[in-house]
């Protein structure tokens, strides 16, 4: 427990990094850089996309050395390095190297610190602890976004210094990852090659990967919900508070989601999840007060805090311990790639159509993916990675 408690301090610490920067980008790119929204789309659909990709390697890598705490510091270290772009940058193409090079450093840590959290876990514990690693996560984007709010009201909107003061708690979050003890290498190395891996899972893991890609491919970039708020209003301080509001939520949720997985199942509270998901969208597309604004982003932390963590935790529930890592690495990846197409659209539908096609579109994917967990999860059972 130990490892996971200070494992969810380093991302305490990096999310209260990322989340001083995070809610002003849109604003920073629309207001200071004059980018559109479907620019914000393409950003952050190929940072996220091609950072993705390098999830799967990682955790083959991680696997095939059984060395996973190098990997989560250089990962750790990348990301913070990221904000030195977003703080030089004079045009969006400055800040697009910001999100590759912070989302690069996410694609290298995620699945070997899933999996350092996983091998710290007891088998039917697996959602407390990744719960309680989301809560804390999470924990760090309230104080990160907080932050935020005080110095953007406090400077009147100066974004660079704000950028350049975010790198201080991730320089803290690197350091304090020195301190995570990992397992001793054991004696196997991956079997389930990157990509290739893929012919080899179980057809039931390979459909329920199937339905978080239908998902993901209707999950576009949290910043369109930011730039509706400002659609309908909000002046750039509220937009702040209100991903402030959604993110309380979400950490009040997870780590209780991630123990009630730990008793009742995962496919419950995903198929709940998903369906709030769903429903959130749909309440964008047709708010039309700041009130209901307000309340759509509180509600749409049940959706992050029901998902998150659970799913992570079936994966590793699913996969047996000497590929585990690259599991979870080809879950983060599919998840990745799908989040190219679906900011690329959602920019798309809001310039061609309007902000309501962007969370049409969104809703009717969130149902879809909870129509088929429904009908996939069930069927699961654990070590199914392979036939």
């Amino acid at each position: 427990m130990q490892t996971v408690i200070l494992l969810g301090l380093v991302s305490l610490l990096t999310d209260i990094s990322s989340e001083m920067v995070y809610p002003l980008l849109s604003l920073y790119l629309t207001t200071a850089l004059g980018a559109t929204p479907a620019i914000i789309g393409v950003i952050e659909g190929i940072a996220e996309s091609l950072a993705s990709l390098l999830k799967v390697y990682s955790g083959y890598l991680s696997d095939k050395t059984q060395k996973r705490k190098p990997l989560a510091i250089f990962g750790y270290g990348a990301a913070t390095i990221g904000k030195l772009f977003l703080y030089l940058s004079t045009s969006w193409g400055w800040v697009l190297a910001g999100r590759v090079v912070d989302r690069f450093g996410k694609g290298v840590r995620t699945a070997p610190r899933d999996a350092l959290i996983a091998e710290a876990s007891r088998s039917d514990r697996l959602g407390h602890s990744f719960g309680l690693h989301r809560a804390l996560d999470t924990l760090g984007a309230v104080i990160g976004i907080g932050i935020a709010y005080m110095l953007f009201t406090g400077t009147h909107g100066n974004y660079t210094d704000i950028f350049l003061i975010s790198m201080i708690p991730g320089i803290l979050g690197v350091l304090l990852l020195f301190w995570v003890r990992e397992k001793r290498p054991g004696k196997y190395g991956a079997k389930i090659k990157p990509l290739a891996g893929w012919r080899t899972l179980h057809p039931r893991l390979k459909a329920f990967l199937l339905v978080t890609f239908i998902f993901t491919l209707g999950n576009s970039s949290n910043q369109f919900l930011l730039l509706r708020a400002a659609d309908l209003g909000f002046k750039p301080a509220d937009v702040i508070l209100a991903y402030l509001l959604f993110n309380i939520t979400y950490a009040l949720i997870c780590y209780p989601a991630g123990r009630l997985s730990d008793r009742i199942g995962r496919r419950t509270l995903l198929v709940l999840g998903y369906l709030f998901y769903g429903l959130v969208y749909l309440g964008f597309s047709l708010a039309s007060t700041s009130l209901h604004v307000w309340i759509l982003f509180a509600v749409y932390g049940f959706y992050s805090g029901l998902t998150e963590g659970v799913e992570k935790a079936l994966v590793a529930e699913l996969c047996p311990d000497k590929s585990r890592a690259t599991l979870l690495g080809i879950h983060a990846t599919i998840v990745g790639i799908g989040l190219l197409p679906a900011s690329i659209i959602g920019g798309l539908l809001w310039r061609m159509i309007g902000p309501s096609a962007t969370f049409h579109f969104g809703c009717i994917m969130g149902i879809l993916a909870a129509i088929g967990m429904f009908l996939v999860v069930p069927k699961l059972v654990p070590n199914a990675c392979s036939r």
